[in-house]
């Protein structure tokens, strides 16, 4: 096919990117709950809120929300104003629905491991939504967006490595099994994105 047979690539609208950040942020929300309630952790900023939130007595949002700050400037640097905002909003919503979900849903009793599994697919499936609408959840996803557009490596593959290195190094907080449980589902989450999020495969939001 030419050049010239190429679809026209249409720019997501506003309404599309509102949508895509509240249902994408409600999403993960979800999975993180569901780690919190079997007492899991993951990588990147959402870890280091739930080290906060098991250690301290900060709420995971608002521990997720404070980690996030410094993370603007780089995103302001590498990907503009409009990345950044939508950024912003994203880990907003992110706080505020994690907080919110324990008052509107409530779990009796859930797996550890099925927490792990589904929790992770939960959580890849709302930063997709995001990442394809130009924006993200803030900290190690800022680097992991620019080291793929940059140099072509990939996010999912660099955000496993990382997010269990984390993981491992919670073991003075969780229980050991918990810690194994919880890197199955750092790998559960990144499978969804090494798998979904390759440069090329999607338009929408240049």
């Amino acid at each position: 096919m030419s050049t010239a047979e190429l679809p026209k690539v249409q720019k997501h609208t506003r309404l599309e990117d509102a949508q895509a950040v509240i249902l994408g942020t409600l999403i993960i929300a979800l999975g993180v709950n569901l780690y919190t309630h079997a007492g899991l952790l993951t990588g990147g900023s959402a870890g280091l809120a739930f080290l906060m939130k098991y250690s301290t007595p900060l709420t995971f949002g608002q521990a997720f929300f404070l980690i996030n700050l410094p993370f603007y400037i780089l995103a302001i640097m590498h990907f503009g104003w409009e990345f950044t905002i939508k950024t912003f909003l994203s880990v907003f919503s992110l706080s505020v629905f994690a907080d919110v979900t324990p008052m509107l849903v409530s779990f009796d009793q859930v797996n550890p491991f099925y927490a792990s599994v589904a929790g992770g697919f939960l959580m890849g499936v709302g930063f997709l939504m995001l990442f394809r609408h130009n924006a993200s959840l803030g900290g190690l996803n800022i680097l992991a967006r620019y080291l793929a557009e940059k140099y072509g490596i990939s996010m999912g593959k660099f955000q496993m490595a990382v997010d269990c290195v984390i993981v491992l190094l919670s073991v003075f907080v969780v229980d050991f099994y918990l810690i194994i449980i919880s890197v199955i589902g750092a790998v559960a989450l990144n499978m969804i994105i090494a798998v979904n999020h390759k440069p090329g495969r999607y338009m929408g939001n240049v």
